[in-house]
């Protein structure tokens, strides 16, 4: 039976993470061009009609999906993505250039087994925790698995062969080394305040009040730690205003000039997938997870389905937020993100650290 709950939760997990992603595809394309006073994909599946009655209601919900490009962004461009042609650069190996968006993508997943996405709850003399893997460790194994997904950037810029591909390599590895120092430090301090590595544990710390009436999310305990982890998150992302290593605009397309087809399409499913990721880990450390504040929710499935509902909803507006400021800031210069990363976040995370620290020890 434990089996039978380990591949149930494994597919809710799976399902979830490309759920996110593709929604984070959607509101990129939608929600970009209505940022930028434009319609937005809107043809594909929007004419469709028939006069066979049975169908009709059918091809009606496929019409109203058409005109929110849903069926454009979702179904179209995968289809197209699969089917054009997957070319290797002269030169260089067809494995490692195969290897590259496959140590992209396949960390970032992994690291959804430590996401708990919803409270425990007990069904037919089972306790069930909505979480893949349950490990006291499971901060550092997330931010180990970002950590390797930078191999796979390097490796695809390295590969192809390419100087502006090389650059956009290096521009990555670099900009993700500088970022991660900043966060990883602005985490200690989380997990200073919490006393856990857990993410579970981390979000039944905050579902407390402070004085009876605040909650004990992080964002009210910590802001600090909240700017510094949600800015140094977004570089790690590598999205606008961080998207240095892609730079179309100096670098073509930068690290994955050299890729089409399926393995193109592995990088995008990557980058809408570290989104969520990172929403996903600033609502369970910053905004109580699942805590709805002064309701308690009930042990059962109902509860769970509940809490569930909220945290995805959670996720979905961090997700969001981050497409909006990706469309709304211009790209930092090199040396401005350098500045940013090494000159403000990393000294400001420091600072917060010896502070929460202090009040730890005080308190």
């Amino acid at each position: 039976m434990e089996w039978i709950i380990l591949l149930i939760k494994i597919i809710v997990v799976f399902n979830l993470a490309q759920g996110l992603a593709s929604i984070c595809v959607w509101v990129e394309r939608k929600g970009s061009a209505l940022i930028q006073d434009r319609i937005g994909a809107n043809r594909a599946g929007a004419y469709f009609y028939t006069d066979n009655i049975l169908l009709k209601p059918v091809f009606a919900v496929v019409r109203l999906l058409g005109i929110l490009g849903i069926v454009n962004t979702l179904f179209c461009d995968a289809v197209k993505g699969l089917f054009k042609e997957d070319f290797v650069p002269k030169g260089t190996s067809n494995f490692i250039h195969s290897l590259g968006p496959f140590m992209a993508v396949f960390p970032v997943f992994l690291a959804y087994a430590l996401i708990p996405v919803a409270p425990d709850f007990e069904i037919g003399g089972y306790k069930i925790r909505p979480q893949v893997a349950n490990l006291d460790v499971g901060v550092l194994f997330i931010f180990a698995m970002a950590s390797i997904a930078v191999y796979g950037v390097t490796i695809a810029g390295w590969c192809g062969n390419n100087k502006f591909s090389l650059l956009g390599g290096l521009r990555s590895a670099a900009q993700m080394i500088s970022y991660e120092l900043a966060l990883g430090v602005s985490l200690v301090s989380m997990v200073i305040l919490y006393g856990t590595l857990d993410l579970y544990d981390m979000v039944v710390k905050q579902t407390v009040l402070i004085g009876g009436f605040l909650p004990a999310w992080g964002i009210f305990t910590q802001p600090l730690a909240f700017v510094i982890f949600f800015v140094a998150g977004m570089a790690e992302t590598k999205r606008a205003p961080f998207d240095l290593p892609e730079s179309e605009s100096e670098l073509v397309a930068g690290y994955f000039t050299e890729y089409s087809g399926m393995k193109f399409l592995l990088f995008w499913l990557g980058e809408f997938a570290e989104i969520a990721l990172l929403s996903a880990l600033v609502v369970l450390m910053f905004f109580g997870g699942w805590d709805i504040p002064y309701v308690t929710l009930p042990g059962d499935w109902i509860g769970a389905l509940i809490g569930h509902i909220v945290f995805v909803s959670k996720v979905v507006f961090f997700c969001i937020l981050q497409i909006v400021v990706r469309w709304t800031l211009p790209r930092f210069r090199y040396d401005q993100l350098m500045h940013l990363g090494w000159k403000i976040l990393l000294p400001a995370s420091l600072l917060n650290l010896l502070i929460t620290a202090v009040l730890k020890l005080a308190l």
